[in-house]
Order: structure tokens, then C-alpha cells, then sequence
């Protein structure tokens, strides 16, 4: 868990480094819970509530983080939001909820961070109603791309904070039942990019006489 520790040492100064360059991408993808209705959405890796300010009213929203530190801090952005928001602390790679629990599932700077982000994205579709949509920011290499610095450095950082070699591509292909409905450039020259996911595929836990809820569906009547 060592994310988990190098986190908590970083929360008092996370907003900082983080906010002021990432505000922008996050408004843009989280405008997205506007159209349509979508009445339970889940934040993976909430961490410290920088997307909280910018969620629309309407939805029911959840959040998990690994760090409780993080989660802290989130809480009390939520408080002073006024924002009706569950948080939970829990592993994105095993998530707490039952299968086909929410309408949107929005990782925001979690799948560069976690070692296994193929684990990540495929318990997010799990957790996913059908048509329902995955809304992604992060930093990822293009196929083929050769990055060396990026490369080199990332087994350090990844220990320490966050991925610099995580090939999108190369993830979604361990996720079947997901589909690109669009894949924008975001910050730094394209190496943060926007990605919206549709979930097209059903799984075998679906199908048959219906889903089990899960806790997710906790604004379900």
C-alpha cells in the first residue's frame, strides 16, 4: 500500500500541485453528467474533492478513495458545498459495489496512479449499467510511442505518486464491453487526454432473471 502512505504524506499540498492546471479538463468532462439523466454516478479515486465544486446538481454521487487522508479533506469540501455525496475508502481494484450499480463511473487522474489499471477500468465497467458511460482525464502514451524519459521514469514515480508509461490502448483492450465515443487531447500537449467510454457489452452477471443491486444503489426508492 504504498500509494496509500506516499498520498497521506501529500494531501495537505495535493490541491496546490494538482488544481490549478487540471481545472479546466475537469470542468469540460464533468459537463458531460448535464446531458441525460444519470441518477447514480461514482467518483473512483475521489481523492481530496477537486471535481466536487464542479459537479452539476441531480445526480446522486459516490466517491472512493484508497487514502483516508485524501477522503478527509474531500468530506469537508462536501460540507462546505452543501453536497449530499457517500465516500467510501476502498481498493479501485475492488470495488465495493454491486455489479450494474451506476450510470456514469468517472476516473480522473486514478489510472495512471494505480499499478493495475486494466483491473481498474474492468471492475468500472462491471459496476456500470449498460449504456451507461465511463468519463476519463489522465496522462497516457499513444501506441507505438516511444517516450524514453517517460518510460524511465516511471517504475520511480509510480511507487511514489502517479504512471508516466500507461498506453490507454493497451488497458481498454483487457476491458471488453466498452466503447470509445470520443477521445480528446486535454492538457500538455496531448499527453493528458479526455476519454468518454460506453458500455455496450452485457455481462453474464446480468443477464438471466436481473442484476443484484449493490450498495450503489442507495438512491434507488
Amino acid at each position: 500500500m504504498a500509494l496509500r502512505y506516499s498520498y497521506t504524506l501529500i494531501a495537505p499540498i495535493y490541491d496546490a500541485c494538482v488544481a490549478p492546471f487540471t481545472a479546466t479538463a475537469r470542468r469540460q468532462g464533468l459537463a458531460l453528467l448535464r446531458d441525460g439523466p444519470h441518477a447514480e454516478v461514482l467518483l473512483v479515486g475521489v481523492g481530496s474533492g477537486l471535481d466536487l465544486p464542479l459537479l452539476p446538481h441531480g445526480p446522486c454521487y459516490t466517491g472512493l478513495d484508497l487514502t483516508p487522508a485524501m477522503l478527509a479533506r474531500a468530506r469537508r469540501k462536501a460540507i462546505a458545498l452543501h453536497l449530499e455525496i457517500q465516500l467510501d475508502v476502498g481498493d479501485a481494484r475492488r470495488l465495493p459495489y454491486g455489479d450494474a450499480a451506476f450510470d456514469v463511473v468517472v476516473l480522473h487522474l486514478i489510472l495512471a496512479v494505480t499499478p493495475h489499471p486494466e483491473r481498474v477500468l474492468a471492475e468500472a465497467a462491471r459496476v456500470l449499467r449498460r449504456g451507461g458511460r465511463v468519463l476519463i482525464l489522465d496522462k497516457f502514451l499513444r501506441p507505438g510511442q516511444k517516450a524514453p524519459l517517460r518510460r524511465w521514469i516511471s517504475p520511480l514515480l509510480g511507487l511514489l505518486a502517479t504512471r508516466t508509461d500507461v498506453v490507454f490502448e493497451a488497458v481498454l483492450a483487457q476491458a471488453p464491453g466498452l466503447d470509445v465515443l470520443s477521445d480528446q487531447p486535454a492538457l500538455a500537449g496531448g499527453w493528458f487526454r479526455r476519454i468518454v467510454l460506453r458500455k455496450t457489452g452485457l455481462r453474464e452477471s446480468e443477464a438471466g432473471a436481473g442484476v443484484q443491486s449493490g450498495p450503489g444503489n442507495r438512491c434507488r426508492p
